[in-house]
Parts: structure tokens; C-alpha cells; sequence
């Protein structure tokens, strides 16, 4: 029975990989013999369909389901399509392809053009916005424009309670001409919280529900019992900023909106002529749904400006993880995430098989870019871009973890996509997501500048009812990431490739990481996160370098038979956690790339690209000592390359860390980490010719350029206190 199943399971394995090696190969097919083809156009009508008298993208739709025993192709010709309401193909439209026409661009767009703008005495513009239509983003001559923010507010005055928040006085939001049109932006750790005002009285403000409720702790359904990131939660730091009002309009590029005037206010960037501009919002929710169709193909097309509501609304945003957020004021005890809401989407396919989208465009999107769920099987998202969204861009597969059959997510791939500035707005969400999964391969995407994790996979934080699921056999191959877990937005404890949930079979292979959580301002940052109960995952021959934490991490005593083995890095992390994982074979702490892992890196992602070498490093070969030693930090622990382990100095005045090279060395540049506590502030870097004074803290790394003849390099605190840290290079 077994050898069975599992030849089932290879043959659609295989028959999924020859079609992605088909369709990334081959040129644009042709039409079968006897297939139909119809023509729809940004201004189409009538039934006809034909080249010369092109439908609605609707009306080929209609057209093509009376078409019966024919393979349709619907080519869609150049030109923005404005949709009020998503294009919906149901079972009676499988078999259909959806695709450019020879050299079109077609864009299906939820956008509403915002016009009539005229200029205010004090340099911005606003204009009239239609009925109905509720401008959370703008977007002016393509380029996204900022709602209007003020400043972060410590919890010392911002001080939140699961009823609400106090500082009104002091960041003078009590005079405001209208605080309920504003909203509070939060983030607490991997969480992100959009709740609008409900109203203001003295110094206290309440919020709109179930936004804050479900923001706040003790509901029992906001995630794992031991959870402590709730805005009323001691690890809240205070608001990120407040946003969406006209006394916060003070720079270029900003925009409010005012519901009872209903109008939108801007403060134009230099160059921009508001008279001239096309100004978009996002409007319609949803541009392509696909559901319960088996065998349909979309190809180059264009998805825009599509909407995601929630947000603006009483529900709000109150982000658990990953873009998914807790909605309903009411609901079942939820220790696991089933429960919880994903963003909208411009494309969503619920229940497909063999659905294929490829070559698209996704942009300027106020949500997400594509979802694959509820049961969507043996489908694919492939060699499209996604640029610019204020949520994630790929979610595949759902919450629960023994789904019945139909319902269950298989055999689906994510490939050779490009995903760069996803999580604009939700800086919570990541770029590729995917729930309890078996079989799925996420394989040579690129992705860049991501504010949290660039990748994950798996769910349910080993709560009881999510530690047997059907989550199996998943493969991450061959991607690129970097500069991920953005330092500027104030997300932690996440990863470049982040993993929950046991997983037999699961492989994370020749990925190339570089840059996540660089910067830092703490221990934070992870290459790849094998979290919680993630189990019996393979990861091999993945390069990763300047990684703000661990290069892999895997701490949970339940998080077992993990193996990393094969991989190249420049630093190293603490063993495997859990019984039976294990370590082998891996090159940790270079300073430069092996030829081997540069071939490796150069091929991963969706066009492959250049490799950041690694670059010498002097201190190697020096001798550390310090001023004084507390405990067993010693001096040399900031040349073992690990940033995982600190030194540490007493508290004394002009504390000092020194690295003697053995000969005077021409050196560039000094990289200084700073230790778990990020101890070390106001310090000067010292060597034979000169002085170069650091204020603040020093972060995950600090860099100090120089250009010195030096035989010691010392980093000398400026008054009493110690110096720790975690590593020093110095490079010529």
C-alpha cells in the first residue's frame, strides 16, 4: 500500500516538475487544433470577442464557457482594465488560458483616479474623493505617497491597557481637529497593530473594537498561552507612530484623508505638479478569483492598485503573525493560529488544480499579491514580480493542520519570482507564506528588502492541536535573499527562511542568505530559523553571510531531528536544540567564500546574480587583551568568529578592548558588534595615527572607516562604564 501511495505521489511530483521545466523552457505555445481564440480589450463590448471587435474580459468569460469540448484561449489586449468588482472563474471556465496578447501589457486594476485637486494656501492640495471610496493608500504618478505620521511615543507616556492608552495630552492628540480619523501603528516584536482611534478624553484614549481587544492580551485566542507580545504586554515598547492626521502633514510625499469632508489632503514632493499627476487610491478588493477550477493558465498579465479593506475598518489590524491577523470579536479558545484571518489578495484560487499563474506583474497593491488555498492543489505561481505591496506577497496552503482531504494543499510550486518591498505597510507580513503544506517547493525566487522574515513555512507553535498535522516533504531550493528583517522597521525574532511544525522530508537547500537583521540594535536576526517545533528538517549547502543572530537557529528542546550539514557561513551558532539534530560537515566563521560557495550562491535565485565576498579579516591572527575581565568574557572571545558569545569588561572608567595585528597593517575599516546587551556606547575607536569618536550604542555591526597605518586597534569607552562584545573584525 505504501510503495503505492508513494509512487502516486512521485509520478504528480514528477509530472508538476516537467511542467514547471515546460513552461520556464518553452516558448509561448500555440493553439491546439481546433482551440478557440477570443479577444477582450480595456474598452471591449458586445459577444463577438474577435480581434477587430474585442469583449470585456467578463464577456470573453461568458463567451468562452458556450465554447464546449474546445480548448479558450482569452488573449487580453494592451491597456489598464478597471474592474469595480474581481474577474471570477468558477468550474465551468476550467481549461482555459488566460494570456497577454502578442506584445500587450494588460494590467487588471482595482485603482480609482483621485482628480479636481487644487492648491491650499499652505502648499498642499486635496481633492474630492468619490462615494464609496476610502483612500488608505495614494499613489502619485506611480510612486507610493506616506499617510502622515508623527513621531514614536515611549511607553512611558503612551502607556497601553486592554482598554486603551494614555498620552493624549503630551503628544497633543487631545486638540486634535479629528483623533478618530488617526490611527495608533504598533509593533511588539514579530507583531504588527493598526487600530484607529474611537475617541479622547483627558489624557486617554480608547480604540476602535474588536481592533484593540483583539490586540490586547487575555482573550485566549490570540496565540500560544505563553504569548507576551500584546500591545498591553510587558515587552510593548510604546507606538511606532501615530498616523492620518492633518497636524502630522508636514512632509513631502505625505497624505491625509478626511472622512467627514471626504476629502484627501497631499503635500506634493519636489517636481510634482498635482494639476498633471495621475493620482491613484486602491479600491476594489479583489482583481482575479479563481475558484474550484482545475486546468486554467494565466500568463503575463498585470495585476494593480487592488484594495484591502480590513484594515480601515472597526476590525483593524491586529497582526498575529506573518500578515495573518485575529478577526471577530468573538471566536473559539485558539492556542494555534487556526483561526486566523490572511490578507486580501489582487489573485486568489481556492480549490484549483493544475492552475497556473506566470509571467505577471503584481504592483502598488494596498493588500497581498496572490493566495493558493483552501485545497488548491498541484498548481503553481511562477516567474512573476511583485513590487510594492503593503502586505505579503504569496500565500499558500491555510491554518489547519489535518484539513480533510479535499482541503488539504498539495504539490504546489513557487518559482523564479522576484519579490522586493512587500510589507510596505504590514510590516509584520513576509514575502512567501505558506500554512500546513506537503509537498510544496518554493524554489528559486528572489527576494530583497522585506521589513520581517523573507520565507516561511509551517504553522501552530507546538500547541497541542497543531503537533501531528499533514505538513511533509516541502523543499526551499535555490533562493536569494537579502537584506531582509529590515532594522529600521521594528520587527524581531523572525528569520531569512522561517520554519514551524514538524516536517519529514523537508529540505532547505542551496539558498543564498545574506544580510538579515544587519544593524541590528540587538541579538536578533536569524539566516534560518528553525523554530518551535519544527522537526526532522534538512538543512544543506545554503550560503549565509552578515546575519544579524544565528546563521541557523534551532532552540526548542520539541524541535527535534533537525540536521545542518554542508553549509558555508561566516560566523557560529550554538549546536541544534532538540534530541537527535545534529550538526555536520558545515564551514563556519569564514572570512572569505570558498569557490564552491560562490557557484552555489551566484546560481540561487530567480536570474541568479552577484555574490557579497566575504572580506579579510586582520584581527584572525591578532591577540586580543582588555582593561579588566568580568568573569570568563575574556578579550579573545571577540576573535572566535561567533557573534554569539560576548567579552565583557568591569564598569570602570576608560574601559578598553585591544587587538594587537603582530605588524603595522594598512587597515580600512573596523566592524564592531556589540554584545547581547548592547553594552558598549560612546566609545572611541584608537589606533597608532588617529582617533575616531562613535556615539551611542554600537549595533550588530557598527562600521568605522578609516585609513590608517596601525599595529593595535582599541576601543576605549569615552566615560566610566564597560565595553562587550561580541566580535571585532578589522579588514585591510
Amino acid at each position: 500500500m505504501n510503495r503505492t501511495v508513494n509512487a502516486v505521489r512521485g509520478t504528480a511530483a514528477a509530472a508538476t516538475a516537467a511542467f514547471l521545466a515546460a513552461l520556464l523552457t518553452a516558448p509561448a505555445a500555440q493553439a491546439a487544433p481546433g482551440a478557440r481564440t477570443l479577444y477582450a480589450a480595456p474598452d471591449g463590448r458586445g459577444t463577438s470577442c474577435t480581434v477587430s471587435r474585442p469583449c470585456t474580459p467578463e464577456g470573453a468569460r461568458d463567451r468562452a464557457r458556450t465554447e464546449k469540448g474546445r480548448d479558450v484561449r482569452v488573449l487580453l489586449k494592451d491597456g489598464t482594465y478597471r474592474l469595480d468588482a474581481p474577474l471570477r472563474l468558477g468550474p465551468d471556465d476550467s481549461g482555459t488560458t488566460w494570456a497577454a496578447a502578442p506584445g500587450a501589457r494588460p494590467v487588471l486594476s482595482g485603482g480609482q483616479d483621485i482628480t479636481g485637486w487644487h492648491r491650499n494656501a499652505d502648499g498642499t492640495w486635496s481633492a474630492a474623493v468619490p462615494a464609496g471610496v476610502t483612500p488608505r493608500q495614494l499613489f502619485v504618478d506611480g510612486e507610493r505617497a506616506t499617510r502622515a505620521r508623527g513621531e514614536a511615543c515611549a511607553a512611558s507616556t503612551c502607556d497601553a491597557t486592554a482598554t486603551g492608552m494614555t498620552g493624549a495630552t503630551a503628544t497633543g492628540i487631545d486638540h486634535w481637529q479629528r483623533p478618530t480619523d488617526a490611527e495608533a501603528v504598533i509593533r511588539v516584536r514579530w507583531r504588527n497593530y493598526h487600530c484607529r482611534i474611537a475617541g479622547v478624553s483627558g489624557d486617554t484614549m480608547t480604540f476602535v473594537q474588536p481592533c484593540w481587544t483583539n490586540s490586547a492580551s487575555g482573550t485566549d485566542r490570540t496565540g500560544p498561552a505563553w504569548d507576551s507580545t500584546a500591545v498591553d504586554s510587558t515587552r510593548y515598547s510604546g507606538v511606532a507612530f501615530f498616523e492620518n492626521a492633518p497636524e502630522l502633514l508636514d512632509q513631502p510625499g505625505e497624505f491625509v484623508w478626511d472622512s467627514k469632508g471626504r476629502t484627501v489632503t497631499y503635500l506634493p514632493r519636489k517636481g510634482e505638479d498635482m494639476r498633471r499627476a495621475r493620482t491613484v487610491t486602491p479600491h476594489t478588493e479583489q482583481l482575479l478569483v479563481v475558484d474550484g477550477a482545475h486546468d486554467v493558465t494565466v500568463s503575463g498579465i498585470g495585476f494593480a492598485y487592488a484594495a484591502y479593506r480590513q484594515p480601515g475598518t472597526d476590525e483593524g489590524y491586529a497582526g498575529m503573525q506573518a500578515g495573518l491577523t485575529l478577526t471577530g470579536a468573538t471566536g473559539p479558545v485558539d492556542h494555534a493560529g487556526r483561526y486566523y484571518t490572511k490578507p486580501s489578495a489582487a489573485v486568489t484560487v481556492r480549490g484549483g488544480r493544475q492552475v497556473h499563474v506566470d509571467s505577471s506583474r503584481f504592483s502598488h497593491l494596498g493588500g497581498a499579491g496572490a493566495i493558493l488555498e483552501a485545497g488548491t492543489k498541484d498548481s503553481s505561481l511562477t516567474r512573476s514580480s511583485f513590487t510594492d505591496l503593503s502586505s505579503g506577497a504569496v500565500y499558500v496552503g491555510d491554518t489547519e493542520p489535518m484539513p480533510e482531504a479535499s482541503l488539504a494543499g498539495e504539490r504546489n510550486t513557487v518559482a523564479y519570482n522576484t519579490i522586493s518591498r512587500s510589507g510596505v505597510e504590514y510590516t509584520d507580513s513576509v514575502g512567501i507564506w505558506a500554512g500546513y503544506e506537503a509537498g510544496l517547493s518554493v524554489d528559486h525566487n528572489s527576494l530583497d528588502h522585506l521589513p520581517y522574515s523573507a520565507i516561511s513555512v509551517g504553522w501552530g507553535w507546538n500547541q497541542p492541536e497543531a503537533q501531528k498535522s499533514v505538513l511533509r516533504d516541502n523543499k526551499v531550493t535555490g533562493n536569494r535573499i537579502t537584506d531582509v528583517m529590515e532594522v529600521a522597521q521594528q520587527q524581531h525574532d523572525g528569520g531569512a527562511i522561517y520554519t514551524q511544525g514538524a516536517q519529514p522530508g523537508t529540505v532547505l537547500s542551496g539558498n543564498y542568505i545574506n544580510r538579515s537583521a544587519y544593524g541590528n540594535t540587538e541579538r536578533d536576526g536569524n539566516g534560518i530559523y528553525l523554530d518551535e517545533q519544527s522537526s526532522h528538517i534538512t538543512v544543506e549547502r545554503n550560503v549565509i553571510t552578515r546575519i544579524g543572530y544565528k546563521w541557523v537557529s534551532n532552540w526548542a528542546d520539541y524541535g527535534i531531528r533537525n540536521t545542518a550539514r554542508g553549509n558555508w557561513t561566516d560566523t557560529a551558532a550554538p549546536a541544534l536544540g532538540g534530541t537527535g539534530s545534529v550538526m555536520t560537515d558545515n564551514l563556519t566563521g569564514l572570512d572569505r567564500l570558498p569557490a564552491q560557495a560562490l557557484a552555489v550562491a551566484a546560481r540561487a535565485g530567480a536570474h541568479g546574480g552577484p555574490v557579497e565576498q566575504l572580506r579579510t579579516d586582520l584581527a584572525r591572527t591578532g591577540t586580543a587583551t582588555q582593561s579588566s575581565t568580568d568573569g570568563t568574557a575574556t578579550a579573545a572571545l571577540a576573535l572566535d568568529a561567533d557573534t554569539n558569545t560576548d567579552t565583557r569588561t568591569l564598569a570602570e572608567a576608560g574601559a578598553w578592548w585591544q587587538a594587537d595585528l603582530g605588524a603595522v597593517r594598512h587597515v580600512r575599516q573596523v566592524e564592531i558588534w556589540n554584545d547581547a546587551a548592547t553594552t558598549t556606547a560612546d566609545f572611541d575607536v584608537v589606533t597608532d595615527d588617529g582617533t575616531v569618536h562613535v556615539s551611542g550604542k554600537a549595533l550588530r555591526p557598527t562600521l568605522v572607516n578609516l585609513d590608517s597605518r596601525t599595529r593595535t586597534v582599541r576601543i576605549v569607552t569615552s566615560g566610566t562604564g564597560r565595553v562587550a562584545l561580541a566580535q571585532v573584525l578589522i579588514h585591510p
